[in-house]
C-alpha cells in the first residue's frame, strides 16, 4: 500500500497539495472501511466539504469497492480489487479495478424509486454513485474499472 504525497511550491506562501493514493486489497468486504477512511482523511485534509466527506465520498467509495468485491470478483479470495484516489484542492478522481468481465454501466444503472423497481434489491449502488459523484464511468483496463469523480465544492 502506497500513499505518496507531493507538495509543489507555488508563488508566495501559497501551495498545492496532491495525494495520490494506490493499493490492492484481498476480495474481501473487511478491507472496504479501512479504504474508505484513507481517502476521506485525505480529503478532509485539503478542506472538501464536510458533507462530500461524511456522505459522498465514504458512499460512493463503498459502493464501488462492494460492487467490485462481490460482483466483479464474486468474493473469489484469489482475487483482488486495486484502487487509486488522486486528489488536490480541487478534483477527487477514484477508481476501483475488479478482476471481472465488466457490465454496461447505463443498462445497469436503474432508478430504484421507480415503482417497478421499489422492491428490487439490486441496481442501487450505482443510482447512488451516480447521485453523489460528479461523474461516473467504466472502462477496462486490465480489469474492469469504475472512474469516481468528485470536484470540492
Amino acid at each position: 500500500m502506497s500513499d505518496g504525497s507531493e507538495d509543489g511550491g507555488q508563488t508566495g506562501d501559497t501551495r498545492a497539495v496532491k495525494f495520490d493514493i494506490e493499493l490492492e486489497i484481498p476480495s474481501d468486504v473487511r478491507y472496504i472501511e479501512r479504504v474508505v477512511e484513507l481517502v476521506t482523511r485525505h480529503c478532509a485534509e485539503l478542506s472538501y466539504t464536510r458533507r462530500q466527506c461524511t456522505l459522498n465520498v465514504p458512499v460512493a467509495l463503498t459502493e464501488a469497492l462492494s460492487n467490485a468485491i462481490l460482483r466483479g470478483n464474486g468474493e473469489d479470495a484469489d482475487k483482488h480489487v486495486r484502487v487509486r484516489a488522486s486528489l488536490d484542492e480541487r478534483v477527487l478522481v477514484m477508481e476501483v479495478a475488479d478482476e471481472g468481465g465488466g457490465f454496461d454501466l447505463d443498462a445497469c444503472t436503474g432508478d430504484p424509486t421507480r415503482p417497478e423497481n421499489i422492491l428490487k434489491e439490486d441496481g442501487r449502488g450505482l443510482f447512488i454513485m451516480r447521485r453523489l459523484m460528479h461523474r461516473v464511468e467504466r472502462f477496462m483496463d486490465r480489469g474492469n474499472v469504475v472512474r469516481l469523480t468528485l470536484h470540492r465544492e
